[in-house]
């Protein structure tokens, strides 16, 4: 009898409830137990999970990984996904092998390249892949000349910090001045310039920010799983054009993804980020995880998270070609199930499974789902 697998997500996106859904619902119909912790009692992936513990707060890096090491040994981890603190978690790879339990994360060195985008940009550029131009700055004054340089050439200059996901901090530099037509509709990303800079000079501590052009549309995010082996087993473009979204096998977007996949080692699942520059797609980022929109390759009739799983199983799935490419689609949110209010005081013995998802008539959360979009 094939034994069933139990997997950890640790503080990962809500988007991720698909990704555990995914797991479950694998072609090897293999019985598979979801263990998830998060610091939000109201994360839907503590509801999607089979098991679930709230997570302490203020734990320091080397901390979290006792932590962690602790949550895979006494709820018999079988593969752990780690999202935060998963530097130091991978640093620790082989406390955790010796815990019975399989890290789906690069190498300590290909998380270290990805976590500084400088750092980042500089080793892709020395493979080949082309990279837009930036300036790293953290003053007013650096700031100021790297937005002149850019505007010069034509272009239109925008920041983010030098580390970080998600696309937070992103922010667009306009020189138009603060007026009340900003006030209405939806907020935006772009920042007057002269806030900025007066918010930087009034600061008592430096940014490190990344200041380049902004960058054009198509986005192709390729989502890339990568063996031990350093061997590619699946590319898939996923593409974004304001809000229709699709599907891509073009190597101008698969080749330079690969090419950074297998030369530094992202193994198991990675996604990698292009948009355009004039008329040359350009790296724009790299997630050393799974992204959060992963499980929209199931339009494609690939099951990646668990090809994932597979391998860091040593089960090797082999080179995985998708049978077709999904239609364009656009993203919808729909309501999700949450765990009962009273759940950050539910506590159990270390020997007793905390109990599957509550159901909640009322409370729910909004979680981005795809779904095909009408013919124009």
């Amino acid at each position: 009898m094939v034994s069933r697998v139990r997997v950890w997500l640790n503080r990962t996106y809500a988007e991720n409830v698909f990704f555990m859904d995914q797991l479950r619902r694998n072609p090897s119909d293999r019985a598979v137990d979801i263990h998830a912790t998060h610091g939000d009692a109201d994360s839907p992936v503590l509801a999607a999970a089979d098991t679930a513990d709230l997570e302490p707060e203020g734990l320091s890096p080397a901390g979290y990984v006792e932590y962690a090491l602790d949550q895979c040994r006494r709820r018999g981890i079988d593969v752990f996904v780690p999202r935060l603190h998963q530097a130091a978690i991978v640093a620790h790879r082989a406390d955790f092998t010796a815990a019975g339990t399989a890290l789906l994360a690069p190498p300590p060195e290909a998380v270290a390249v990805f976590h500084d985008k400088v750092i980042a940009y500089e080793a892709v550029q020395a493979i080949g892949v082309p990279v837009p131009p930036w300036r790293r700055v953290r003053t007013a004054d650096e700031l100021v000349a790297a937005v002149d340089e850019l505007e010069a050439d034509g272009h239109r200059a925008c920041f983010k910090p030098a580390s970080g996901a998600g696309g937070v901090g992103f922010r667009v530099i306009t020189r138009a001045p603060f007026a009340l037509s900003q006030l209405s509709g939806f907020p935006t990303p772009y920042v007057q310039l002269d806030m900025v800079v007066e918010a930087l000079k009034q600061a008592e501590e430096q940014v490190d920010w990344l200041v380049m052009p902004r960058l054009e549309q198509p986005e192709v995010s390729v989502d890339c799983l990568t063996g031990p082996d350093n061997r590619i087993r699946l590319s898939i473009g996923r593409t974004k054009n304001g809000r229709r979204r699709g599907f891509t096998l073009q190597e101008q977007w698969l080749e330079p993804a690969r090419r950074i996949a297998e030369g530094f080692g992202l193994h198991y699942l990675s996604n990698i980020q292009f948009r355009m520059f004039g008329d040359v797609p350009v790296l724009m980022d790299v997630n050393t995880r799974p992204a959060g929109g992963l499980h929209q390759l199931s339009l494609c009739g690939v099951n990646a998270p668990w090809a994932a799983v597979q391998l860091a199983l040593g089960e090797d799935p082999g080179e995985i070609v998708p049978p077709f490419l999904g239609q364009d689609y656009a993203i919808v949110s729909g309501p999700r199930q949450l765990r009962a209010v009273s759940f950050p005081q539910q506590r159990v013995e270390e020997t007793e499974p905390l109990p599957a998802a509550v159901p909640a008539p009322v409370d729910s959360v909004e979680v981005g789902q795809a779904a095909q979009a009408l013919p124009l």
